[in-house]
């Protein structure tokens, strides 16, 4: 088990318990490359997470990385095009999602992504329970990123 993941168990699941939603995701950057994966998701219905991979500027998490910055969705897929470039939404059947970028030495290497499974509009308040979240989960992140580094060489 990554580091992140046994951080992000305890806080996603107070943050899943504090907010009311569905799910909690945490999406990364492949280590040798540009595409983005889902390696921990609390609250999934299935499997198919583990599955997803897009790539670089893609789905919910591909675009927040690829912009570092938040992406709000209230009412999916209403407005974003096809549905079928946000696999997240439609494996774990979220309408309403909130996700922030996850830094690693001041670059965009993640998300972590709060979902509803109705349409549910996000309060400052709760945005800010996320960003919390993000801050703590991006101090695991440089260990992630360094031992990947330190085994290709």
């Amino acid at each position: 088990m990554e580091p992140f993941e046994k951080w992000i168990s305890p806080q996603g699941n107070r943050l899943k318990r504090d907010l009311s939603c569905d799910v909690v995701g945490l999406a990364l950057q492949n280590r040798a490359c540009l595409d983005i994966s889902w390696p921990c998701v609390i609250g999934h219905r299935n499997e198919k997470y583990k599955y997803i991979t897009v790539r670089y500027g893609k789905g919910i998490a591909g675009k927040v990385i690829s912009s570092s910055r938040p992406m709000e969705i209230t009412s999916f897929p209403n407005g974003l095009g096809k549905s079928t470039d946000y696999p997240i939404m439609l494996a774990e059947q979220l309408i309403s999602a909130y996700a922030v970028p996850l830094l690693c030495d001041d670059s965009p290497k993640g998300a972590l992504l709060i979902g509803y499974r109705n349409v549910h509009f996000f309060t400052e308040e709760e945005k800010s329970q996320v960003m919390e979240v993000a801050r703590g989960v991006e101090s695991s992140l440089p260990d992630h990123f360094v031992t990947f580094r330190r085994d290709r060489f």
